[in-house]
């Protein structure tokens, strides 16, 4: 693995990817970039993280039981999630997995790949951004440019205050501590 500046020269990517790259141009924020293997668990995302020097956080797509509000959740990858916490505090009872049906309708992504990056195929505002806090004082993030065959390292504020906005969406701040 190596970390590469930018975009990718070339080679064959999916549409989905270079639309991340493509944007991210457009807003001219920075972002560094490794290729690797399928990043299907956290255990191999822990030997990106070495590379990216920074943390490619845990991004869970969740929904309400009525399947009638939808959720990305970035939280730190070490820290375990207590559905019955977080419904606390956002008032959602009754917090699942959402299916991969509509992580594809709704973010452009498929399972393995959920990231914050596809927030910007969210045409519709239909999926609310929970952060938790403890990401936000981080210098860098990772994450995946909607597939996970690569990641990227950007920096914090640059996703919260360019990326985010400039999908329209905002960021709920939650603090989760994981042993409730």
């Amino acid at each position: 693995m190596i970390l590469e500046h930018g975009r990718p020269a070339g080679g064959s990517r999916l549409p989905r990817e270079l639309r991340v790259y493509d944007f991210l141009d457009s807003l001219a924020l920075s972002y560094d970039r490794v290729d690797h293997a399928a990043a299907d668990n956290m255990e191999v995302c822990k030997e990106i993280d070495e590379v990216l020097d920074a943390q490619i956080c845990k991004n869970l797509f969740l929904c309400n039981r009525q399947q009638t509000k939808f959720y990305l959740l970035m939280m730190p990858a070490d820290k375990p999630f207590k559905t019955k916490e977080l419904s606390a505090q956002i008032n959602s009872a009754r917090l699942s997995f959402a299916g991969a049906d509509k992580m594809l309708e709704f973010l452009d992504i498929l399972p393995g790949s959920v990231s914050v990056m596809g927030l910007m195929n969210d045409k519709d505002d239909r999926v609310t951004l929970l952060v938790d806090d403890d990401l936000m004082d981080k210098e860098y993030l990772g994450c995946h440019p909607c597939v996970n065959t690569s990641s990227l390292r950007l920096k914090t504020k640059d996703v919260f205050e360019v990326f985010v906005p400039a999908v329209n969406h905002s960021v709920t701040t939650v603090k989760l501590v994981g042993n409730v």
